[in-house]
């Protein structure tokens, strides 16, 4: 029997998400997970951009590289979720980086965007805490420990 290893992706988890709770819930569904790598978070879709632009040009904490995931919510207070995904998407040195829309927005249309700009997972977030956590978790072990990852 051949057995291969598997790479776990090294970098950040970045969180684009205004609400406090949401956001703690992220946090609670990864550490309840066991998930090491960092937490990044912005607020706003100003504060992601210039996250993103630091780390598409290395020149992140400490030169830090790309993150490995990215959990975008469609409604932020300064704009559109979905306007920041094209962007992410078109960026050459991003658009490799999985983002995975986390929102409570279910409407169809809203889904169909998010996809037709390049999402790679779309995910509502539950009202139950348990299955909030639970839909992060899965989500988070999926696109960090399971997902192959390009090398560049």
């Amino acid at each position: 029997m051949e057995t291969t290893n598997r790479t776990v992706c090294v970098g950040d988890v970045f969180v684009v998400e205004d609400n406090e709770d949401h956001y703690a819930l992220v946090l609670e569904a990864f550490e309840s997970a066991g998930v090491q790598n960092p937490i990044c978070r912005a607020t706003t879709t100003a504060e992601a951009r210039e996250y993103l632009a630091a780390r598409a040009a290395g020149h992140g904490n400490n030169g830090a590289s790309r993150p490995c995931v990215i959990l975008l919510d469609v409604h932020l207070p300064d704009g559109s979720g979905l306007d920041l995904l094209g962007e992410i998407k078109q960026d050459p040195l991003l658009k490799s980086v999985p983002v995975v829309m986390l929102t409570t927005t279910e409407d169809a249309s809203v889904v169909n965007a998010a996809y037709q700009r390049g999402a790679n997972s779309y995910l509502v977030k539950p009202i139950r805490t348990a299955d909030f956590h639970e839909t992060v978790r899965e989500a988070g072990l999926y696109w960090l420990l399971l997902n192959e990852t390009p090398s560049f």
